[in-house]
């Protein structure tokens, strides 16, 4: 993924991977958190490793 010279990451996003726990935090690969912290597509390894965190947003 190419990050855009001027894009600077979600603060509320950072913050979230920040409070994952640590066990978490290590399966997570740079391009799934860079995926995360810039709101992009996540990819489905990375929904697995969250899917007991994640809530379904409701419309």
């Amino acid at each position: 993924m190419v990050k855009l010279p001027n894009e600077k990451p979600d603060p509320q996003r950072v913050a979230v991977l920040r409070s994952l726990p640590l066990e978490v935090k290590q399966q997570i690969t740079g391009e799934e958190a860079e995926a995360f912290m810039y709101n992009r597509e996540l990819p489905d390894s990375l929904l697995e490793k969250l899917k007991g965190y994640l809530t379904e947003e409701k419309p």
